[in-house]
């Protein structure tokens, strides 16, 4: 069974910058397809970004130009790094990734094999 583990969550005041790492273990299998979503309070969970293991990202409108994915495929992990921080990107950040047999792209909706327990993100204005 793959297990997701994030981290690099945390409090930043507007402006400033985080990087959220996440980590697929736990299987001999590698995963496709990796990315972020968020949910803040009261509102829906949120594609934030994407990237296949060749490289190709998408990005949701919010974040284009401030954030960036990326991932090392040899240690099936996926990086954010996350820059000019608003506070309307406070949310639970949650990674996700899919079975390596699995081609669901380009992403659109919630539907993923995989899904981590989330990281805070607080931009602070």
């Amino acid at each position: 069974q793959v297990q997701l583990v994030e981290s690099g969550g945390g409090l930043v005041q507007a402006g400033g910058s985080l990087r959220l790492f996440c980590a697929a273990s736990g299987t001999a299998f590698r995963v496709n397809a990796m990315g972020w979503f968020r949910q803040a309070p009261g509102k829906q969970r949120e594609l934030v970004a994407a990237i296949t293991k060749g490289g190709t990202t998408i990005y949701a409108d919010s974040v284009k130009g401030r954030f960036a994915i990326s991932r090392d495929n040899a240690k099936n992990t996926v990086y954010l790094q996350m820059n000019s921080l608003e506070p309307e990107d406070t949310a639970v950040y949650y990674c996700a990734a899919d079975h390596q047999d699995r081609n669901n792209w380009p992403w659109t909706g919630n539907a993923h094999d995989y899904w981590g327990q989330g990281t805070q993100v607080t931009v602070s204005s």
